[in-house]
């Protein structure tokens, strides 16, 4: 529930910032943190290389201005280090690409690694492990795993990294916390949370002045889309809540990365110490403010932050400490058109899945979906989860009709909804 000053949660809590589902469901906190295009050096006399991002192009950020590297100067830079964390949004195809392409680059060099991945709650680890072992279809992964749930996002999009892990027998680190355990932190603070609910996490360090700052940016667009819903705003005592919940997600994650560094692994080869490889959105690493924050604080200082960035975008975000390192993506061609938005934003509830909110004149409002209904089956078949339903939405084309049936008040109603025609 991703932070990249992106997220479009399930709810306004339900994934905290982590990022992302992008613009099916109509409830889009936008942020493209974006690297523009370079310019060609003079034969006779050279300048220096821009700072911005040509298309398929590195850009070191460790010294006081920004210059344009190699891919191999950039992996041998950082392969050397205990913990390398992998950037993303995650509704991003070309980011989880780019992520499999340094991947197979850092392990030719240290095929010693373990890879932690943000989508999975810790008490999963065990449907990991079998994965990697082989034992497990992707059917029965994905189902094992809790897909649907714990994940809002097409499994399609990852599914190349879980295989490049099991392929290459690399462990596979659950690096999250149970979205039940983030609810209670956002409702009611840390401290509300009786020691034996923690899931082992600990105390997360206090952040930086900047992280907060980000944090409350974040929630005051989460504040705006509630008052565009007609619900009552955030008080200051919530955003306290919220920066708890992050801290208690940030800390999370780096704890378990860190966890493999405190003795090699028996299937390790050689026994040597493994190279830790975190995929985590970009609002978690960015500025080093969440996971490498607290990572430092668990006496890990050895590591390396690598972003995907989108050519051709503002140059001014290309600033000192953002990472170690960005790679520019190359942009595609847009669509003629947005995908089609049905206008709700959703929570998940014991498996179920709920419209949180409509938002005022939206194709839902004008379907007659309300906050509270909970949508069973979509185009006939029952809804499978999250990302099912915003698969259905994308894939509906100009003036066609999506039959859905809903559970309100006890009773099922069927609910045509008529997306509008091509103009």
């Amino acid at each position: 529930m991703p932070l990249s000053k992106p997220s479009r949660p399930r709810s306004i809590f339900a994934l905290l910032l982590a990022a992302t589902i992008s613009t099916a469901l109509g409830v889009l906190v936008a942020d493209s943190v974006a690297a523009a295009t370079a310019t060609s050096t003079s034969a006779k006399s050279p300048t220096p290389a821009p700072a911005c991002l040509a298309p398929a192009s590195w850009t070191v950020l460790a010294g006081r201005q920004p210059r344009l590297a190699s891919s191999q100067e950039v992996v041998a830079d950082v392969v050397g280090r205990d913990v390398v964390l992998l950037g993303e949004q995650h509704d991003d195809a070309d980011h989880h690409r780019w992520q499999l392409q340094v991947l197979a680059g850092l392990h030719a060099q240290r095929p010693a690694m373990v890879i932690g991945f943000e989508m999975f709650p810790r008490r999963l680890q065990a449907v990991l492990d079998r994965w990697v072992a082989g034992e497990l279809s992707v059917k029965d992964f994905l189902a094992q795993s809790e897909w649907e749930k714990v994940w809002s996002q097409p499994a399609d999009l990852y599914l190349p990294l879980f295989h490049f892990a099991r392929m290459n027998r690399i462990p596979m680190l659950a690096l999250n916390i149970d979205q039940a355990l983030t609810r209670k932190i956002a409702a009611g603070g840390w401290d509300a949370i009786p020691l034996a609910e923690r899931e082992g996490v600990g105390q997360a360090l206090p952040p930086s002045a900047a992280y907060r700052k980000f944090l409350r940016e974040i929630h005051d667009q989460h504040t705006k889309m509630r008052a565009k819903a007609g619900k009552k705003s955030f008080d200051d005592a919530a955003f306290a809540n919220f920066v708890d919940s992050q801290l208690a997600w940030d800390r999370a994650m780096a704890e378990a990365l860190a966890s493999p560094l405190a003795k090699p692994l028996a299937s390790a080869a050689s026994g040597t110490r493994p190279l830790v490889v975190g995929i985590i959105g970009n609002g978690h690493l960015r500025f080093g403010h969440g996971v490498p924050h607290q990572l430092r604080d668990l006496g890990v200082p050895s590591i390396g932050v690598l972003l995907p960035m989108t050519a051709g975008g503002n140059c001014d975000e290309l600033q000192p400490g953002l990472a170690d390192a960005v790679f520019a993506v190359p942009t595609m061609p847009q669509p003629p058109a947005e995908p089609p938005r049905l206008g709700v934003s959703l929570d998940e509830q014991d498996g179920r899945i709920v419209i949180a909110s409509v938002g005022k004149g939206s194709l839902a409002e004008s379907s007659g979906l309300q906050s509270g209904d909970r949508i069973v089956e979509v185009a006939g078949q029952p809804l499978a989860g999250m990302s099912s339903l915003l698969l259905a939405i994308r894939q509906q084309q100009p003036g066609s009709w999506l039959p859905l049936q809903i559970e309100r008040a006890g009773q099922k109603i069927e609910v045509l909804v008529k997306f509008p025609a091509k103009r």
